[in-house]
């Protein structure tokens, strides 16, 4: 029996295997690298042990740090989450070298499988050869042979872009997995990304936990994933089934994994097979009432499953809320989390029989795992319930090194289209108050046509993201929200009273105020007369109450309320449905915050890993030629020239650290020849 458990992981997957842990009273040991010494999961476990470092390589990717800490605390298992050392082969016989128990599978098996070339070798699918791709190969995709999530991943459309994309791979692919292996295949476009959830035993079953549909990504990242994967078919969905649980029959697998395939064309096309849980399996433990860290541990302890797993219930679908903004190129985000919560309504009643690993009402949002249902099994009832996987609370600081995922929202009910109003709705709730999310975007995505009608694929975000990133409406009402709440706060700390009717001095002039947002500058003008405040540009607009934090507007006739909440000059303004993000204008602009035309500033806080070959000042350049890149947040992001013209100035270096806005490059456009007269 498992006593202590060490997760070999960070943020939200930690959290969540330490829920289970708690629940089958196994006590929980967590690591850390220097930059998450306060993180949640660290806050969670029962001990922490310190992984010298920041960058993942210092720290996370360390296996060998990793068993010395698992040792020390006195842990007697390893869980390695997912990412990082999770697919690892030579990790997995470390630790069992050790002494300890590896929560996953076979050593063997992770090199049969996790690496997709053998993989793909032992499906009798062969890559492509790196030197033998021809135009008419075209579209190909470079893949990292190991690890997922999109690292090290790159969809190639020319030729000539070939050799560069294969070496931005190789390095993301080593930063992220500690392996720089890739290979080409071809490129399907625009399939359906369905995989299979797999269960295995050392006694000889294996259980196929139905389908998932995971076609909302970006980056090849998975955005939005549900289960059952709507409208396979049975024949279709039979042969998926089949094909997963030959691949794990062929490899002698234990633990849980997953299949991919990209289907297209009616056909199934086999991608690969990720030996580890995934970030998305709350969807299947919701589906089938199971909870899936609990079965790997039952299975690690050497435990039979029973010969079939239960029966499916209902639809489950699960978001993923990024720090990250989709409007700028899905460009990550960072700074503090100044608020997270959730509307995940009354906690359930506990169950009167659990089934394997399932667990009841648990914490508040902010503390790992919260839900208005339980975290695994939805078998019990037909009402709709919420669960929130997170690794972030309030105060927290989401940095340069890692994933910017901050919570997982999963939504259960007895159909597709129950639960895609129900997450829909949830995530329009959701109060999150610093760093730019994809919130909206959720939600947009949950309410557009193409998917609730269940005729999406992996092309979607290409087709669809101006239209889900455009801005919202009203935020000029949101800006005379902010700047009424201000005038109260001011009155308050004043020891005026700050509610209508409270105002003693009545200035003549009216009062102005600006904030920058997504639609640009809004300037605010009200004036306070007898009759209350009254907005001078807003008609329409009725001012009804105002506090420091929230204030009551009728707008074309409907009341609404209007919450604010300020962290220096950045205000964040919620309603019932909506949520503003605005910037206090100052009076006196800096005249040092201006750049030169042809300025490339860096779009995020990162670190430069290399500048293209030959680059100096006085080189000629072309439109959309990469110069930088920068890494941030595992994922390489290309800084390229804005129009062609010569290099004026070049501040990047390889190895330098940069913060949002940092100068990275100069180009001073070429001016157009005038045509011959």
């Amino acid at each position: 029996m498992i006593h202590t458990l060490l997760v070999a992981n960070r943020g939200e997957i930690a959290c969540r295997v330490f829920r289970t842990c708690r629940e089958l009273g196994i006590a929980t040991v967590a690591v850390h690298s220097d930059a998450d010494a306060g993180a949640l999961h660290v806050r969670e476990a029962d001990a922490a042990v310190r992984l010298p470092g920041a960058t993942p390589a210092e720290t996370y990717l360390r296996g060998d740090l990793i068993v010395k800490a698992a040792l020390a605390a006195g842990a007697d298992a390893v869980h390695p989450g997912y990412g990082f050392l999770s697919e690892n082969a030579g990790f997995a016989r470390a630790v069992i070298d050790a002494g300890l128990v590896w929560i996953g599978p076979p050593p063997e098996a992770i090199e049969a499988m996790a690496s997709k070339t053998r993989a793909k070798e032992l499906m009798g699918i062969a890559p492509l050869a790196e030197g033998d791709v021809t135009e008419d190969d075209l579209p190909v995709l470079v893949k990292a042979a190991a690890g997922g999530g999109g690292r090290g991943m790159r969809v190639v459309r020319e030729l000539s872009s070939l050799k560069d994309e294969l070496e931005a791979a190789r390095a993301e692919a080593l930063s992220a997995f500690g392996d720089g292996e890739v290979f080409v295949e071809p490129y399907i476009e625009n399939g359906r990304h369905v995989e299979v959830q797999i269960l295995a035993d050392a006694h000889g079953t294996v259980w196929a936990l139905g389908t998932r549909d995971c076609s909302l990504q970006r980056r090849h990242q998975k955005v939005i994933e549900e289960a059952p994967a709507p409208g396979l078919g049975p024949e279709l969905t039979s042969t998926v089934h089949e094909s997963a649980v030959r691949a794990a029959r062929a490899t002698d697998y234990r633990g849980a994994g997953t299949v991919e395939f990209l289907v297209a064309d009616g056909k199934a096309h086999f991608l690969e097979m990720n030996t580890r849980l995934q970030v998305e399996h709350p969807v299947t433990e919701a589906v089938f009432g199971v909870d899936l860290v609990a079965l790997q541990i039952k299975v690690a302890e050497g435990a039979p499953l029973p010969p079939a797993p239960p029966p499916p219930s209902g639809h489950a679908i699960e978001a993923r809320l990024y720090a990250e903004d989709p409007a700028r190129d899905w460009a990550p985000q960072t700074g503090t989390l100044h608020a997270l919560s959730f509307p995940t309504g009354l906690p359930a009643p506990r169950p009167s029989a659990l089934r394997a690993g399932e667990v009841d009402g648990g914490p508040a949002a902010g503390t790992g795992v919260a839900h208005d249902g339980p975290v695994a099994g939805a078998g019990s009832g037909r009402t709709p319930w919420t669960r929130v996987d997170s690794g972030y609370g309030p105060g927290d600081r989401i940095g340069v090194h890692y994933d910017p995922m901050l919570a997982k929202v999963i939504a259960w009910a007895p159909t597709r289209a129950a639960a895609v109003r129900k997450l829909a709705g949830v995530l329009e709730r959701v109060r999150v108050h610093g760093p730019v999310t994809n919130r909206e975007l959720l939600v947009r995505s949950l309410r557009h046509p193409e998917f609730t009608t269940a005729g999406m694929d992996t092309g979607f975000y290409e087709r669809h993201l101006p239209e889900l990133t455009a801005a919202e409406d009203g935020e000029e009402i949101a800006a005379l929200a902010a700047a009424l709440a201000d005038a109260a706060a001011r009155q308050a700390a004043g020891g005026t009273t700050a509610r209508l009717g409270g105002w003693r001095n009545l200035p003549s002039q009216p009062q102005v105020k600006r904030y920058l947002g997504r639609n640009g500058e809004h300037e605010v003008r009200y004036r306070r007369t007898r009759r209350g405040t009254e907005a001078e540009n807003l008609p329409g607009v009725r001012i009804l109450d105002t506090a420091p934090h929230a204030v009551r507007l009728e707008v074309d006739g409907v009341q609404r309320e209007f919450r604010v909440a300020r962290y220096d000059d950045r205000v964040h303004v919620d309603t019932a449905a909506r949520a503003y993000t605005l910037t206090a204008a100052p009076r006196f602009p800096d005249p040092t915050d201006r750049h030169e035309p042809g300025s490339l500033l860096a779009p995020m806080p990162g670190i430069v890993v290399r500048v293209a070959e030959g680059l100096a000042p006085g080189a000629a350049v072309t439109a959309g030629q990469p110069l930088v890149w920068l890494e941030a947040m595992k994922m390489e992001h290309r800084i390229s020239a804005p129009a062609s013209g010569t290099l004026t100035a070049l501040h990047a270096a390889p190895g330098r650290q940069v913060e949002v806005g940092a100068l990275l490059a100069v180009v001073q456009a070429a001016v157009p020849e005038e045509p011959a007269s």
